[in-house]
């Protein structure tokens, strides 16, 4: 059976994350959260002095970004990759609202990016990956050979990311995570380097009206035709 690179991109809180992990688990692949990686240097500029308020000291990053490892081990609890940050676990820290709120303008710093798909790109080059995040199939894997491009309304990608923290016990502002998301949403499309967009050849999905499961099918069908596997493992 022919390994292949699976790249799913497209706007926060749309599932991506959960899409990438089932269908990696599936079958077998290897599951990388692009997008856990710059929460992981958006994390480490907060707790070593890089932010000032919303203001980011670039020089100091710069300097640091070589330093910053980011690595993802599975966690035989959840069945799923955490998040590791120099050696240290930071799953949950990188999924609070502090983080939320200024992932966005460090990810659109060039010297990150380059750092960060250096890093995404080593990862997948024995192929055998699902990698998700908002440039995957246009600046990290453009040859890769099943792209999806997901999408969803922002009331209800807000009202998921609003029940995803309330189910971790954490204090949340539907207000303000709608807002977050509208804010994201805009920066990611408009910054300079690898803007948020839809590759040419890439699947849309909008799931606003679907449940998990029905996406999951869609996926699995996708799948399925680029591999040429006509049954799940």
């Amino acid at each position: 059976m022919k390994k292949i690179t699976i790249a799913i991109d497209g706007f926060s809180s749309c599932g991506k994350s959960t899409m990438a992990k089932d269908l990696a688990r599936e079958v077998g692949y290897i599951y990388i959260d692009s997008g856990a990686m710059y929460r992981a240097v958006t994390l480490y500029s907060i707790e070593n002095g890089i932010f000032d308020g919303n203001d980011i000291d670039t020089e100091k990053l710069r300097k640091e970004i070589r330093n910053i490892r980011i690595s993802f081990r599975l966690n035989p609890a959840t069945g799923r990759p955490d998040t590791y940050l120099n050696g240290v676990n930071v799953e949950n820290r990188i999924r609070t609202m502090e983080v939320s709120s200024k992932v966005s303008p460090i990810s659109a710093l060039d010297f990150v990016r380059t750092e960060m798909v250096a890093q995404q790109q080593a990862m997948g080059k024995e192929k055998g990956i699902v990698m998700d995040g908002r440039d995957i199939g246009t600046t990290v894997f453009p040859e890769a050979e099943l792209k999806i491009f997901v999408t969803a309304t922002p009331e209800i990608r807000a009202q998921r990311r609003y029940d995803e923290l309330k189910a971790k016990g954490q204090e949340a502002s539907f207000d303000e995570i709608l807002e977050n998301v509208k804010q994201r949403d805009y920066i990611d499309q408009h910054r300079d380097v690898s803007p948020l967009r839809k590759a040419e050849d890439a699947l849309l999905l909008d799931n606003t009206n679907l449940t998990i499961e029905q996406q999951k099918e869609w996926l699995f069908e996708q799948f399925n035709k680029v591999s040429g596997i006509n049954n799940r493992r």
